[in-house]
């Protein structure tokens, strides 16, 4: 992990793609106490620690996690992922081109817990849950496409669930259909941007995560940050 921003009542850290947000069945250290962790050492503290989870990010997903350092900002961050004030923009590497090179997509999805994963529909299901994310084509390869997406709802594998039902699974998804792992595990989806007002301080808060290790990442998102320069 590296840490992106921090004050007295929040940190936001931009993860790997290996690092969970919070434990599991497989008993690796969660990022919360890595984070933790880190501020123990910086500040040399004796006794515990506060962090509070205010959202998660999938595993094998890469990019910015907000924690907060105080009840305070726990209880305010809560709401506000709940209200949907907190704007996360993502960008997705994917083979295939979609159809249009910006939309809105609108779906409905249902997860089956037992999977763990989710199917869109464009027709209302029993159970299904609205899901509602613009994306932009903003760059490409020789054999893959950059888009950005903005979530506007925040539902189970969203981003991967809605680009695999437009015929553009993230590539090294196999869950939704790309035909081929990346070697680290990881999937190409970073959470590249977030911005929301301060639960505390009630400034803007505008932070933008690093991009991954990784000659594709390289080639495909350097080149898209220039053709927007």
């Amino acid at each position: 992990m590296k840490v992106i921003y921090e004050d007295n009542h929040i940190i936001v850290v931009s993860k790997t793609a290996s690092e969970i947000v919070q434990g599991d069945k497989t008993g690796d250290t969660p990022l919360s106490e890595l984070v933790k962790h880190y501020l123990k050492e910086k500040y040399n503290k004796p006794g515990n620690v506060f962090i509070g989870v205010t959202h998660r990010l999938d595993r094998p997903v890469s990019g910015l996690v907000v924690f907060a350092k105080t009840s305070k900002a726990l209880a305010r961050l809560n709401e506000m992922f709940k209200n949907g004030d907190v704007h996360k923009t993502y960008w997705a590497i994917v083979k295939n081109c979609p159809q249009e090179t910006e939309a809105t997509l609108e779906h409905y999805l249902v997860r089956n817990e037992k999977q763990n994963k989710s199917y869109a529909y464009d027709r209302e299901k029993p159970g299904a849950k609205k899901a509602i994310l613009h994306y932009k084509l903003i760059g490409h390869s020789e054999n893959y496409f950059l888009l950005e997406v903005d979530l506007k709802t925040g539902r189970h594998h969203q981003i991967r669930c809605q680009l695999a039902k437009i015929g553009c699974p993230i590539k090294g998804d196999l869950k939704y259909g790309f035909p081929r792992s990346n070697p680290d595990g990881s999937i190409c989806l970073h959470a590249r941007r977030v911005s929301f007002i301060h639960p505390v301080s009630k400034e803007l808060i505008e932070l933008e995560a690093p991009l991954p290790e990784g000659n594709l990442w390289n080639e495909i998102g350097r080149a898209s940050c220039r053709e927007r320069v």
